[in-house]
């Protein structure tokens, strides 16, 4: 669809007349998109190599059930041991456990596991959320949590650790959604994700109060702003109060609004980047086609790339999403840059980032990619050989190479990584040699349970 119209919207007519019509864009983006979550295709690793992700799972974790830990900072309408969460921020956060299920009662472990293993994208069962299991707020101040940490913690941190005791891998991955989300569907999409991770990770889903409506764009964008502070202080409490080895974060569109700039806080709450990154232990974050203004998105990473370990946005120069999004914000959006708009400091930077530091830039061409729309925005779990490619980030800690992409630089030098036309014999090779050295698959996949 021409969006020139909406250029000169934005730069000749009043602002409401602006956001009308390009609210209006927005939903001929997103009109066609159901409310519904269904399992997303099954990642190219799994259904081509013949390799069988849920082999050895224990009888009692066998099932279409996926609990998924849930924190949010919603105001709660009804707080009680099963809540509902209005679209409100608040300062608290408050956790538990979202239980989710694949498909409806009639399905079984066994039907799953077959749709889960196979290529065909119809009739792919929806997944929902059951219900919400409160298990309170945690404390404002992590001091709070008193001066034993295992003897004072919170029970929502005895839970994550007994979760990890289940999987050798010991990690957590935090999922952040983005703008029109709701409860039910960010659940979903965090419970999807640890499903066909093979369940081995504790996935955390940070609930933040979107309004669940693409009119609404502005009001989320404000509401991510504030929720930044809770959501550091999630991740400090999350690396002070628990046993995981280590913690990644899977950022979703305009999850970046959050996620980014929440890190330049922690960052700043110590003089030594050595000591912090030590303390917070986050191994990735995983922008994918992250919403944030290009300028702020470098200038941030610029001030936080020193307290974890690697950092890869994953972007789609076509992503009809970001596109919109641009002319809505009047800046290039970090899944889609100009680099055009970035001063001398910011490009030399983003090329040193690139080639020198643990920066990855993944172009996501759906001209190499055989079946990725164009205008693609949710190719990280839409696509089968992009979410491959997320899954072997956070579950193997693999590194670009290891994972199958090519290495490419742009005309000054800058490095990015693009997918090969056999990276489905790559990829589906690299888990093979994981599932030898029994890393991929573990014997008791982990699973929120109350100790």
């Amino acid at each position: 669809m021409p969006l020139q119209f909406l250029r000169f919207a934005v730069t000749r007519v009043s602002r409401p007349l602006a956001v009308a019509a390009t609210s209006a864009a927005l939903l001929v983006l997103t009109g066609c998109q159901t409310r519904h979550v269904r399992l997303m295709s099954t990642p190219v690793a799994f259904s081509t190599s013949g390799l069988d992700p849920f082999s050895g799972t224990e009888a009692k974790l066998a099932s279409t059930e996926v609990p998924v830990l849930y924190a949010t900072n919603r105001q709660p309408l009804i707080d009680a041991s099963e809540p509902l969460f209005t679209s409100l921020p608040g300062p608290q956060v408050r956790v538990g456990i979202a239980h989710v299920r694949i498909g409806d009662h009639q399905l079984d472990w066994e039907s799953l596991r077959q749709i889960s293993l196979g290529e065909a994208i119809d009739q792919r069962p929806v997944v929902q959320l059951d219900w919400l299991q409160s298990k309170s707020a945690l404390p404002a101040d992590p001091a709070a949590m008193g001066s034993d940490p295992v003897a004072q913690r919170h029970a929502f941190f005895a839970m994550i650790d007994h979760a990890l005791s289940l999987s050798p891998g010991r990690e957590v991955v935090i999922y952040v959604h983005g703008v029109n989300s709701t409860v039910p569907r960010a659940t979903a999409q965090a419970a999807q994700f640890q499903h066909f991770a093979t369940r081995r990770v504790v996935v955390v889903s940070f609930l933040w109060p979107s309004a669940g409506s693409i009119l609404r764009y502005f009001t989320d964008v404000g509401n991510a702003r504030a929720s930044i502070e809770p959501f550091a202080r999630l991740l400090q409490a999350l690396a002070e109060q628990t046993s995981a080895r280590s913690i990644n974060v899977l950022s979703y569109s305009a999850g970046a609004q959050i996620v980014s700039p929440a890190l330049v806080r922690l960052a700043r709450e110590g003089p030594d980047e050595t000591q912090v990154r030590a303390r917070l232990r986050i191994a990735n974050v995983y922008y994918a086609a992250p919403d944030r203004d290009t300028r702020r998105f470098v200038d941030e990473m610029r001030a936080y790339i020193g307290i974890v370990g690697r950092v890869t946005a994953a972007m789609n120069q076509g992503d009809a999403a970001l596109r919109v999004s641009q002319v809505f914000n009047r800046a290039s959006r970090a899944g889609r840059p100009d680099k055009t708009e970035l001063d001398d400091d910011q490009r030399q930077f983003m090329l040193d980032a690139s080639r020198e530091l643990d920066f990855d830039l993944l172009n996501v061409d759906p001209a190499a990619i055989p079946g990725l729309p164009r205008r693609s925005h949710a190719f990280w779990y839409e696509h089968p050989w992009v979410s491959s490619d997320v899954i072997a980030l956070l579950l193997l800690d693999a590194s670009p190479k290891q994972r199958g992409l090519v290495e490419q630089f742009g005309p000054k030098g800058a490095r990015f990584w693009t997918f090969p036309q056999d990276f489905d014999q790559r990829i589906a090779q690299l888990f093979g040699q994981a599932k030898a050295r029994d890393s991929a698959v573990p014997p008791r996949p982990a699973a929120p349970a109350q100790p």
